[in-house]
């Protein structure tokens, strides 16, 4: 099984799962299908598309068919895309996984979805992936009348992540990183370096954007303060390069006065090299386009913002983390607000998670070792408690 992108002139960028035959497999296909129409990124569908891959591998492996095993056939795929070892052959030594926890938990959930899919569909007999368990809980969910029997589901393969700390960047490495892109000479009045990229990444800082949210950004989603408080609009749209708004919702982000300024200033910019002649419509284009290299004011790539990145890193050496990625000024965004005492649900809509359990899964360890770290010293914390029982 092969996955394979496919690119269609003024679509984004999906896949599909080819057989040995070099066609799509029909079932994977049908479900990818169902994924595309729903709105699932194109990201979701090549994850989702490799997982399925690989499965269908496994199962030609075992002589089992997409429709016909048991819950064991799913515990030894797991195993599987852990060691790289055929079905049946055990390691007598332990050996490191090829495979991260997260890795091979998403590639079980795609499988899972699959299924579940394919029992909407009215196929039956796909029970393997799920265990009944009695609900204890009076609630009935919506639509749970038309559940084919009266247990409620639990996934019967987990894999077991150990939580991990979301990575972060301190203030000074953050400082480092504008610096690398662009700087401020007070002396002549005029910025030396690339105001785009110092844009970029102070936009990141200050929003905790996701880098398709910030690549999708246009002229008219900036809306500038003329004495009021400035803010951007994150609006679900499609991008040429794929780039997307994760999830399709609209939020609202205001911004400093300071950012404002700077995102004139690279107005200003653009203007002087020519923005104005070429586009016709300013306010539909696109914030960060190609400026020096590529098609001149195009959008650019999210591969262009990493190869920025490996140069950064380049010209830092040890002063920032060797693998920090845009994604870690959105962890770091949601830190400093929580550590500053802003209550979660608006750190949450800030962010623009769905679900607040979201926020909570992802950043509860945050105020939770801070908490933790006031008990660092134990008689200051159990002051009230030795007063009270000084007498017994």
């Amino acid at each position: 099984m092969r996955v394979q992108s496919i690119r269609l002139e003024g679509e984004e960028p999906t896949w599909t799962v080819l057989g040995a035959d070099l066609l799509p497999a029909r079932e994977i296909e049908s479900y990818l299908e169902f994924l595309r129409q729903t709105g699932a990124s194109p990201n979701t569908v090549k994850a989702y598309a490799r997982g399925l891959a690989l499965w269908w591998e496994f199962l030609e492996l075992r002589g089992r068919s997409w429709d016909v095993f048991g819950v064991e056939d799913f515990t030894g795929f797991l195993g599987w895309m852990r060691s790289g070892l055929p079905p049946g052959v055990a390691s007598l030594s332990a050996a490191p996984a090829r495979i991260a926890a997260a890795t091979a938990a998403q590639r079980l959930q795609a499988v899972r979805s699959f299924y579940v899919f394919q029992q909407w569909r009215g196929i039956e007999g796909i029970p393997a992936l799920f265990l009944g368990r009695k609900s204890s809980s009076s609630y009935l969910p919506f639509l749970t009348h038309i559940r084919r029997g009266s247990r409620a589901a639990s996934v019967s393969v987990k894999v077991h992540r150990r939580r991990r700390a979301a990575p972060t960047l301190t203030p000074a490495q953050i400082d480092s990183i504008k610096q690398a892109c662009a700087r401020w000479d007070p002396g002549t009045r005029s910025w030396s370096g690339s105001i785009r990229d110092r844009l970029f990444f102070s936009l990141l800082e200050e929003t905790g954007m996701r880098l398709g949210e910030a690549l999708s950004l246009q002229h008219r989603d900036w809306h500038s303060g003329g004495g009021e408080n400035p803010y951007i609009e994150v609006v679900p749209r499609p991008h040429p390069h794929g780039a997307r708004v994760k999830g399709g919702n609209y939020r609202k982000l205001y911004i400093s006065d300071e950012l404002d300024r700077l995102y004139a200033e690279y107005v200003w910019h653009l203007c002087e090299a020519g923005l104005d002649l070429v586009v016709e419509d300013i306010d539909a284009s696109y914030v960060f386009v190609n400026v020096a290299g590529g098609k001149r004011f195009a959008p650019i790539r999210p591969e262009t913002i990493y190869k920025l990145i490996a140069r950064i890193k380049r010209v830092l050496g040890d002063l920032v983390p060797a693998r920090w990625s845009p994604h870690w000024f959105r962890h770091t965004h949601a830190t400093a607000l929580l550590l500053s005492g802003r209550p979660i649900h608006v750190v949450s809509r800030r962010l623009g998670h769905a679900d607040v359990q979201t926020t909570l899964n992802t950043y509860a360890w945050v105020t939770e070792d801070e908490e933790l770290r006031a008990l660092a010293d134990w008689a200051a914390a159990t002051k009230q408690w030795r007063d009270g029982h000084a007498d017994i």
